[in-house]
C-alpha cells in the first residue's frame, strides 16, 4: 500500500497529552477495567437549569440559522457587561469575538499575531496547547521555568530576562492550568511594568478559570491601562458554568486584533452554535448561585486532596489557590521498580504505571513543561477521589 503523503504541518505539534490519557482510560474501561479518571479538566457538574431552559427556548424560537462570525450582538454585549461587572474592564461589542471554545480563541489570536520565527514567551508549567499552537503558526516557544517555591509563577525579572527583539507575544493563565497558580494584583503590576517598556510585546491573559479561585478576588492584567491596547483576554463558559460540551469561548481585544481574529475564524469555522450562544446570554447575565456552589464543592475537594497527598510519602505538593488540579512533584519515585522489575524512569512512565497498575488516569507533567510532576484533577466526586488516591497510594507503596 502506498504511504500517505501527509502535510509536514502535522510534524510541528503533538497530540494533547490530556486527551491522550483520557482516551487510553476509556479504552481500558471498555475492556472491563475499573478506571478512576483523575486526568480531565472538566467539571463533573451538570449545566445549571436556567441555562438549559434558555437553550430549549432558543430551539423553540428557531434560533437555527447562521449567526455573525463573531457571535450575536446581544451576546457580545452581555460579555462586555460581564467584563465590566466582574473585572472593571471596558470593551465594546466590536472588540469581542466568540469562538468554539476558548481553545479556538487562543488559536485565532496566535494565528493573527505570530509569524514564522517570532518568539512567544510561555511560563512553565503551562497548558499543553499553548506551545503547540505557537509551533503550528511557525513561531518559537520560549519556555521559562518557574519554581514551586514561587508558586509556579513567573517573576518580573524572569520575564525581562527572556524578552528579545523577536518576542511577539506572552501567554499565561491565572488561575493556571496545571498548577492552580493565581497571580495577585501586585504580581501583575510588576509584570505590567516590564511590558510598559517593551512596546513590541503583546499579552495573552487566559482567564478561563476565573471563578474557580480560592484566594479571593480575581485580577486581570488587562486592568492596567498602559498595556491594555496590547492585552487580549481569553475566557469562556466551560469551567465556571459547567458547559464544556457546549463549546463557547470568547476573547476581548483591541479593535484591530479582534477584526483579525474574526477574519481568521471566518475561514475556519465561522460562528459557534447559535443555540449555545443564546444559552450563553443566560449564563453570563443569570443566577451565579450554581457556580458558587460548584466552587465551594471544589474547595472542599481540594482540602481533601491535600490531606490525601500528605499521606503519600515522597509526593510533594503546594496548595493550589485556583483551578481544580494539584501538581505534585513525584521525582522521588523515579529510579524505582515495579514488582515486575520494570523501571520507573520519569513522570511519563509513572503515569502509565498508575494507569495500568492502579487503574487511575493522571497526566504527566512533561506535557506541561515540568517533567518532575504529574497533574491530578479533582473535578470528580468525593467517593471517586478517595478511591483514586487510595489506589495511587497503594501502587506507589509497592514500588521498590
Amino acid at each position: 500500500m502506498q504511504q500517505l503523503d501527509l502535510s509536514s504541518l502535522l510534524t510541528r505539534f503533538k497530540e494533547p497529552e490530556t486527551l491522550k490519557m483520557a482516551k487510553m482510560g476509556r479504552e481500558l474501561r471498555a475492556k472491563g477495567f475499573d478506571i478512576t479518571d483523575l486526568s480531565l479538566g472538566e467539571p463533573d457538574f451538570d449545566t445549571p437549569q436556567h441555562i438549559k431552559i434558555a437553550a430549549i427556548e432558543a430551539i423553540q424560537q428557531n434560533y437555527s440559522h447562521y449567526t455573525p462570525v463573531a457571535g450575536f450582538l446581544d451576546l457580545r454585549q452581555a460579555i462586555c457587561e460581564k467584563l465590566h461587572r466582574d473585572n472593571s474592564l471596558h470593551y465594546t461589542p466590536e472588540q469581542i469575538v466568540v469562538g468554539t471554545g476558548a481553545k479556538q480563541c487562543i488559536a485565532n489570536l496566535v494565528l493573527a499575531l505570530v509569524d514564522a520565527g517570532d518568539e512567544v514567551i510561555i511560563p512553565m508549567p503551562y497548558w499543553v496547547t499553548y506551545s503547540e499552537i505557537v509551533k503550528l503558526a511557525g513561531g518559537i516557544p520560549v519556555l521559562v521555568k518557574t519554581k514551586m517555591e514561587n508558586g509556579f509563577k513567573i517573576t518580573a525579572d524572569e520575564l525581562q530576562a527572556n524578552i528579545s527583539s523577536r518576542t511577539k507575544l506572552f501567554m499565561f493563565s491565572s488561575p493556571c492550568n496545571p498548577t492552580g497558580a493565581v497571580y495577585s494584583e501586585q504580581e501583575l503590576k510588576l509584570l505590567a511594568a516590564v511590558f510598559e517598556k517593551q512596546e513590541h510585546v503583546y499579552i495573552m491573559s487566559d482567564e478561563i478559570y476565573e471563578f474557580i479561585n480560592y484566594s479571593g478576588k480575581h485580577f486581570s492584567i488587562a486592568q492596567f491601562e498602559s498595556i491594555k491596547n496590547r492585552t487580549i483576554v481569553i475566557n469562556g463558559l466551560s469551567k465556571g458554568y459547567a458547559m464544556t460540551g457546549w463549546r463557547l469561548g470568547y476573547l476581548a481585544a483591541p479593535m484591530e486584533i479582534a477584526k483579525a481574529c474574526d477574519k481568521i475564524q471566518g475561514q475556519f469555522t465561522s460562528a459557534t452554535c447559535s443555540i449555545t450562544q443564546r444559552a450563553a446570554i443566560a449564563a453570563l447575565s443569570g443566577d451565579m448561585q450554581p457556580t458558587k456552589m460548584m466552587i465551594e464543592a471544589f474547595k472542599n475537594r481540594k482540602d481533601l486532596v491535600m490531606d490525601l497527598i500528605s499521606q503519600i510519602p515522597g509526593m510533594i505538593c503546594s496548595d493550589p489557590p485556583g483551578a481544580f488540579y494539584v501538581f505534585p512533584e513525584v521525582k522521588s519515585f523515579f529510579g524505582k521498580k515495579t514488582v515486575e522489575e520494570e523501571l520507573i524512569s520519569n513522570a511519563d512512565e509513572l503515569c502509565m504505571y498508575l494507569l495500568n497498575k492502579a487503574h487511575v488516569s493522571t497526566v504527566t507533567g512533561s506535557a506541561f513543561g515540568e517533567p518532575d510532576c504529574i497533574r491530578i484533577s479533582f473535578a470528580n466526586n468525593i467517593e471517586n477521589i478517595k478511591t483514586g488516591f487510595g489506589k495511587i497510594k497503594s501502587a506507589l507503596a509497592s514500588l521498590k
